[in-house]
Order: structure tokens, then C-alpha cells, then sequence
């Protein structure tokens, strides 16, 4: 898991009714989660997360075209909603939330921190340019 990461999840709880966010892999690893969010629990919900979303995909024939590009998906409970779209190159971002949330408003938050996220998860890492004698 990318702690460095983490700071940058929080973003997303800033609208009223947000729980919880993380990120995850295609392959359903955790790459990070908000504070608020148990290690075991999010582990356990990013490998969920990624069943869901290859679920989903393979859905696009049910809306008329196989060949639909996936963005969202959003799965409603008694108590919230979760909602999952694509983060990037094989990443998804997960939020839960209240089920009063602002819809509009996570959504959008949640854009805006994939955002920065595809920034960040695209960055190749520094090369060491110090000179040696």
C-alpha cells in the first residue's frame, strides 16, 4: 500500500454523508485507503472492489453496445452507497458513503481527485542525478 497516497483520499470525505475511500488495483490489491478505514476491512473490500468493476465491464451489451466504455458503478444499501470508477492505468477509486449524500457532489469529488491521482500514479520516480567522484 502507498501510504503517500492516503493523505490524498481524505479529499474525497469532504463532502457531507462521505465514510470512506480507497484505492485499488485492477487485480484487486490495495494501493490506499482513508484513516478511518481498517487494514483487514480494506484489504477485504479492494478485492471486492475489483470483482465488482470486471462485473460491471462486462455489462456494457446489457445497455444496448458490448463495446461501452465503463465510468461508473454504484451499488446502493439500506445504510449508503458505494461508489467505484476508474482511477487511471488499471486503478479504481472506491467511496462509501450515507445515503444522503450529494450525488453530484461526490461524483464530482471524486473526479477531480482522479484527477490528481492519474497525476501522481502516472509520475515516473527520480532518477538519482547526483554525481559521484
Amino acid at each position: 500500500m502507498n501510504n503517500d497516497l492516503s493523505w490524498m483520499l481524505d479529499s474525497a470525505l469532504e463532502v457531507p454523508g462521505a465514510r470512506h475511500a480507497l484505492l485499488v488495483s485492477a487485480d484487486g490489491l490495495l494501493m490506499a485507503r482513508s484513516q478511518e478505514v481498517r487494514k483487514d476491512e480494506a484489504d477485504t473490500v479492494a478485492a471486492a472492489m475489483s470483482g465488482i468493476q470486471s462485473l460491471s465491464r462486462t455489462m456494457g451489451g446489457f445497455c444496448g453496445d458490448p463495446e461501452m466504455n465503463w465510468r461508473q458503478t454504484l451499488v446502493e444499501f439500506d445504510g449508503g452507497w458505494v461508489f467505484l470508477i476508474s482511477a487511471g492505468e488499471g486503478a479504481y477509486l472506491a467511496v462509501s458513503s450515507a445515503p444522503d449524500v450529494d450525488m453530484a457532489d461526490i461524483t464530482f469529488r471524486m473526479q477531480q481527485l482522479v484527477g490528481q491521482l492519474g497525476k501522481v500514479l502516472t509520475t515516473p520516480p527520480r532518477e538519482n542525478t547526483s554525481i559521484q567522484a
